[in-house]
């Protein structure tokens, strides 16, 4: 059972660069394979512009998403519920893809500030992304850039932004934020809210706040990551608790696989012995993620029987 004793990961990566490099690195390995989760300081993206990010989201949401969200309650009588919703959840969201093409002019009400904030943070997270992907292929013993090129197809990866509100919620008890699920995709970056908690995730069958800690980033693995470590890293479940005071903000970004990666468990991390055997199916991420689309919020297990169910001799690359 998960017990107090047990701190949830927070890893200082300034600390890669000097005597403690083994101590950290061996941090980031127990994070992987016992929590699905961890948090980064000194993470090499500078305060003041997080602060920048964090402004003009908020700004954005007050002037543009506000009013819609309450317009959205209202339609779906939200207001005063008397049963629990299962089926939708209390945010407000927009999508930001940036790679491999970015859909960035397409989105309305953004201000040019706001526009060219957002590609930075992209370009920093991107960067970000493929130094944790290089962190854990050394961890595994696998060659540098080994998940890089893993995720990379022929188009390189798929990389996006999730960029969510979550209002002040008067039936938390009937309405989550965010429903539980496990991400499909490789590796998420957050920068959420440092005042307004809510995120938890699942750790021994009980639920656990992921702590908020300003200027912070917090990193969890998708289902992708656990195929391709044959189970020894684990996509963990987590959810958003509506929460009665304060709106909270959240910023995922999602490094994911490109549409044609074929995916499947890393050869190095097969072993001989039945437990090591490969696990996991292969398969073409695009289609995991056709599947995942109407599943999201049930378990991933019946994802993959389902993908290995329609295995085909794929071809590995080698490349």
């Amino acid at each position: 059972m998960y017990s107090e004793m047990e701190t949830f990961p927070v890893i200082n990566l300034e600390k890669l660069n000097g005597e403690e490099r083994a101590a950290t690195m061996e941090q980031i390995k127990d994070a992987c394979e016992n929590w699905g989760f961890f948090e980064l300081l000194n993470h090499g993206i500078p305060h003041d512009f997080l602060d920048t990010v964090e402004r003009l989201t908020k700004e954005h949401y007050n002037k543009c998403m506000e009013q819609r969200f309450k317009e959205l309650v209202a339609s779906k009588a939200l207001e005063g519920l008397q049963a629990e919703v299962t089926d939708m959840d209390w945010e407000s969201t927009f999508f930001l893809r940036h790679l491999p093409e970015s859909n960035m002019a397409e989105i309305p009400d953004l201000t040019h500030e706001y526009r060219k904030v957002m590609k930075e943070f992209a370009l920093k997270l991107e960067k970000l992304a493929e130094e944790i992907l290089d962190l854990l292929s050394e961890n595994l013993g696998l060659e540098r850039g080994y998940l890089k090129k893993a995720f990379h197809g022929t188009r390189g990866p798929t990389f996006g932004t999730k960029v969510s509100n979550y209002p002040p919620c008067p039936t938390p008890d009937k309405i989550k934020g965010l429903r539980a699920h496990t991400d499909a995709g490789g590796i998420i970056l957050l920068f959420q809210d440092a005042q307004v908690s809510g995120l938890q995730l699942l750790k021994d069958g009980e639920w656990v706040d992921v702590p908020p800690m300003r200027h912070s980033i917090v990193i969890n693995l998708g289902d992708q990551l656990e195929v391709i470590t044959n189970g020894k890293y684990k996509s963990v479940e987590h959810r958003v608790i509506a929460q009665t005071n304060g709106a909270r903000m959240s910023i995922a970004s999602f490094y994911n696989p490109g549409s044609d990666a074929v995916i499947h468990p890393a050869p190095a991390l097969v072993g001989k012995e039945a437990e090591e055997k490969e696990l996991y199916p292969k398969f073409v991420f695009e289609d995991y993620m056709k599947l995942y689309a109407g599943l999201k919020f049930q378990a991933k297990e019946p994802r993959f029987e389902a993908m290995k169910a329609r295995e085909t001799t794929l071809p590995i690359a080698t490349a």
